[in-house]
């Protein structure tokens, strides 16, 4: 017997699936596996559990593309899997489906459109990164602990004082540091 299954995936754990979930529903869909990661790793168990739950006539609905993949070797890869299985893969947005020969080249231009979008979106990004830098600007993540921290941090390592210890007065995490720690250089007596 065959089954019609979903995936959906959103990535990071901010967002919501409610809406992916909804329109896979209303597509008639039952059964949904989901991940709230990146779709640029490899490791996403939703996409693993369902490639190991489908059988040969199944098929499976996305609400897009993109959402199997964040390149286009990405979702090639995922479509072709799925193809020499004997699954069909159905796109809600882009009305793709893998049963015809029209479905399988779509899936080609759809899937470099997106890659194409998602290259101008990081190209566009680095600009704005390098011209905040430019300007002097903070970009990307704040520093955890401040620069009289930091020396603090050093000061204290070299008295000898224990990690666990400058962490418990910094309220830092281990890894951020022993980051810390590596970048800076111990005093010289």
């Amino acid at each position: 017997m065959t089954e019609t299954v979903g995936y959906a995936r959103v990535s990071t754990q901010r967002q919501s699936l409610d809406q992916q979930h909804d329109a896979l529903r209303d597509a008639g869909v039952a059964k949904v596996f989901t991940d709230k990661m990146s779709g640029a790793r490899d490791d996403r168990t939703g996409l693993a559990e369902l490639l190991a739950y489908v059988r040969p006539g199944d098929t499976v609905v996305v609400v897009a593309l993109d959402r199997l993949g964040r390149s286009l070797s990405g979702i090639i890869r995922t479509v072709a899997a799925l193809t020499e299985r004997g699954i069909t893969l159905r796109s809600l947005r882009e009305s793709i489906d893998t049963s015809t020969a029209t479905g399988r080249m779509l899936v080609g231009i759809f899937g470099s459109l997106a890659e194409y979008e998602r290259s101008l979106i990081a190209e566009r990004s680095e600009v704005a990164r390098e011209a905040a830098r430019a300007r002097g600007r903070q970009t990307g993540r704040p520093r955890a602990l401040s620069a009289d921290q930091a020396a603090l941090a050093r000061r204290m390592r070299d008295a000898g004082e224990s990690v666990e210890t400058i962490r418990g007065t910094l309220k830092v995490g281990r890894s951020t540091l022993y980051r810390l720690l590596a970048e800076t250089e111990p005093a010289t007596s």
